[in-house]
C-alpha cells in the first residue's frame, strides 16, 4: 500500500513538473504564440474576405454570363452563342477563359466546345471540350462522347475510341450504348476487329434494350473471327 501511494506521489510530482516547464515555456514565448495567433486570424479572415468579396461575386458573374450566352444557343446561333455580341453577351469561349476556376466558366467550356463542333471547326472543339470538367453523370460522360465525336472529325480515331470507352464507364443507360458503339466503329476504322466485337457485344449483353441495341447483331455478324 505504501509503494502505491508513493508511485502515486511520483506520478504527481512527475505531472506538475511537466506542467511547470510548459508554464514557463509559454512564460518565455508568450510573445511568439501572440504573434503566431495574429497570424492564424489574418489568414482566417484573408480566406473569408476573398470568398465573400471575390470569388463569390465572380462565380456569380461567371453565371449570369453563362446565361445570356445560353439564350443564343438555344436558338441555334452558335457562331453569337461561342464568340459573342456587340452588347453584353461574352459568349462562351471568352466566359471559359475569364472564368475558368469557377463552376460557370468549365459549363462554358463545354457550351463553347459543342458550339464550335457544331460550327465545323473542330480543333477549336477539342481545346474547349478538354476544358472541361465535371462529375455529372448524365453531363460528363455526354461531354466526353463529344470530345470523341471531334476527335473522330479530325481522323484521330485512336483518341477517339479512348474517350468513348470512358463515356461508357459511366454506364449511364442513354449515353453508355450509343458511346459504345461509337467505340465499336472507331474500332473498326483502326481495323481492331477484336475491340470492336467486344464493344458491340457489350451493348447486346448490358443494353438489351437501348435504341442501339436493335440492330447490333449485324455489326456483330459482320465482323470476321
Amino acid at each position: 500500500m505504501a509503494k502505491k501511494k508513493q508511485k502515486q506521489e511520483e506520478n504527481l510530482e512527475t505531472v506538475q513538473e511537466a506542467l511547470n516547464t510548459s508554464s514557463r515555456w509559454i512564460e518565455k514565448h508568450q510573445n511568439l504564440l501572440m504573434w503566431i495567433l495574429i497570424a492564424i486570424l489574418a489568414i482566417v479572415v484573408a480566406v473569408m474576405a476573398l470568398n465573400n468579396y471575390y470569388l463569390a461575386p465572380k462565380s456569380n458573374e461567371a453565371n449570369e454570363e453563362v446565361a445570356k450566352a445560353v439564350v443564343y444557343f438555344a436558338d441555334n446561333n452558335f457562331l453569337t452563342a461561342v464568340n459573342g455580341d456587340e452588347a453584353d453577351c461574352l459568349g462562351f469561349a471568352a466566359i471559359a477563359d475569364e472564368y475558368g476556376m469557377f463552376k460557370g466558366g468549365k459549363l462554358a467550356a463545354l457550351y463553347a466546345g459543342i458550339c464550335y463542333y457544331n460550327l465545323g471547326q473542330y480543333e477549336d472543339a477539342v481545346t474547349y471540350l478538354k476544358k472541361f470538367s465535371g462529375d455529372d453523370l448524365n453531363i460528363a460522360p455526354a461531354a466526353k462522347m463529344k470530345l470523341g465525336d471531334a476527335y473522330v472529325a479530325l481522323d484521330q480515331a485512336d483518341k477517339a475510341v479512348k474517350e468513348f470507352e470512358a463515356a461508357a464507364k459511366s454506364e449511364n443507360g442513354i449515353i453508355a450504348p450509343i458511346a459504345l458503339k461509337k467505340a465499336g466503329i472507331a474500332y473498326l476504322s483502326l481495323d481492331n476487329k477484336k475491340a470492336a466485337k467486344q464493344a458491340f457485344q457489350t451493348i447486346k449483353d448490358k443494353y438489351a434494350t437501348s435504341a442501339e441495341a436493335q440492330d447490333i447483331d449485324k455489326y456483330i455478324a459482320n465482323i470476321a473471327d
